[in-house]
């Protein structure tokens, strides 16, 4: 069922088409995928969740000429969602679902009492869809952070484009991350805040889906140290 429900929770954030989305199975695979960096794993958020609960019922009513059996299913999913950046819990919460079917039969002829599979996705989705517009405004929160690839000309080429809200004339911050260390109580390597260097504006974007859009920039302002051109994992823009 846990798979089950990643499957649901995807699709449903996919749905939104606010997100580009990495499925992973397991936070240990992830955290040794990662070498103990999470930001490695190039995502700003992991979504971790449990299935809490989970039953089903069957009652049943008998007449002089019929005979109606109803299944029920409840199940409880438990969600958490991280910010890879900081490592923080940012939100945390734990809905239910449920889903029911009825069969009727009369004089012997009608539906039948067997188990429909179907409503373990029922009431794992109805749960779910609870937690959604939660993880999708929690996510919509934080400023959108991208990341220079390259330097052509004293032109910046950064991931991102339209379908990230990125317009020509569009201005954004230029930073050096900040120094990484260890928080104990999640055993993630924590990215401190970044030195700012200058302010850059959007002169066009190109890219066909999200993937593959990139934009390209052009300093307005600077007033920090020199770029390392062969270090360009080392920066990353914020919205200004």
């Amino acid at each position: 069922m846990g798979k089950q429900a990643l499957d649901i929770l995807s699709a449903k954030l996919a749905a939104s088409e606010k997100f580009i989305l990495l499925e992973r199975d397991g936070l240990e695979e992830l955290v040794a995928e990662a070498g103990g960096n999470m930001q490695k794993i190039g995502a700003d958020y992991i979504i971790l969740g449990s299935i809490t609960k989970f039953g089903r019922k069957t009652e049943g009513d008998k007449g002089v000429f019929t005979e109606s059996k109803t299944q029920t299913v409840e199940a409880g999913v438990s969600i958490r969602l991280v910010d890879v950046y900081t490592g923080m819990i940012i939100y945390s919460d734990e809905a239910n679902g449920y889903a029911e079917t009825t069969s009727k039969q009369s004089f012997g002829y009608g539906g039948s009492a067997n188990y429909d599979a179907t409503l373990s996705d029922e009431a794992i989705s109805a749960a779910l869809t609870q937690l959604v517009e939660n993880i999708i405004n929690k996510c919509m929160d934080k400023p959108w952070r991208g990341y220079v690839l390259a330097i052509e000309d004293g032109t910046y080429v950064i991931s991102g484009g339209k379908s990230q809200g990125i317009e020509e004339g569009s201005t954004f911050v230029l930073y050096k991350k900040g120094r990484k260390v260890n928080n104990p109580q999640t055993g993630m390597q924590v990215e401190l805040p970044g030195t700012k260097l200058g302010t850059l504006t959007v002169l066009s974007s190109v890219g066909d889906t999200p993937e593959t859009e990139i934009s390209f920039l052009s300093f307005c302002s600077y007033e920090g140290e020199a770029i390392q051109e062969n270090e360009l994992l080392n920066y990353y823009l914020l919205e200004q």
